[in-house]
């Protein structure tokens, strides 16, 4: 049973804040651990402990919330080989699955019925090293790449990342500004000058809830 499971931080509903699917009722899968740690985490509580709940249970606790969507997130999802195991068996079970990941790890051999949202590091985080540059020739346009902006550095910083990467699809580019440290309204400004062909997203769960673990 073992061999078939993962370790757990929470399962709860919520409405999805982030990505192109924001506002609609999502089940997360939130997963213990992860090898990064960006300056601006808020989900520090998901580094360590957990509980071990085997892939069947795990999807029998998805089903029971009684919607399509379901997320899984971290800490860092990847970091446990059986989340890929995972990821098969929720789309098997005909749901509508995404996985939010830091882009430190290799996802070429994620499902290819799952959207990717792949962060892309700025220097604000910390972890900018930590950029699997090879990610990028597994991304299509149903998956996303997220930069968190932390200041006009990393604004700067990642309009030249745009246009140096090397695509072979076009993902959705998403900029979201670090929750506290850079003002929505800023950023929106300087896509404005800059006509960037990006989406600005927001939290829209921590302006609903605030800083609430499990929302």
């Amino acid at each position: 049973m073992l061999r078939e499971s993962v370790r757990i931080t929470e399962i709860f509903l919520s409405i999805q804040g982030e990505s192109t699917s924001v506002g609609k009722p999502t089940v997360f899968v939130r997963t213990t651990g992860c090898p990064l740690r960006c300056g601006y985490c808020d989900t520090e509580y998901a580094f360590a402990g957990g509980s071990v709940i085997s892939i069947k249970n795990i999807i029998s606790e998805v089903k029971k919330f009684g919607v399509r969507c379901v997320t899984v997130t971290g800490g860092e999802p990847l970091a446990q080989p059986k989340v890929f195991r995972l990821l098969v068996d929720l789309c098997d079970a005909g749901f509508d699955v995404s996985l939010e990941t830091s882009g430190a790890i290799d996802v070429s051999k994620v499902d290819p019925r799952v959207v990717k949202v792949v962060d892309v590091k700025t220097p604000g985080s910390g972890e900018v090293d930590k950029n699997l540059q090879s990610n990028l020739d597994y991304v299509n346009n149903r998956d996303q790449l997220k930069f968190v902006i932390c200041s006009r550095k990393d604004y700067d910083w990642s309009c030249a990342k745009i246009k140096t990467m090397k695509l072979k699809e076009k993902p959705e580019i998403l900029f979201s500004p670090s929750h506290n440290e850079m003002k929505a309204g800023a950023l929106a400004e300087w896509i404005l000058e800059d006509s960037l062909n990006v989406r600005l997203q927001v939290q829209l769960h921590k302006y609903i809830w605030g800083d609430v673990a499990g929302r």
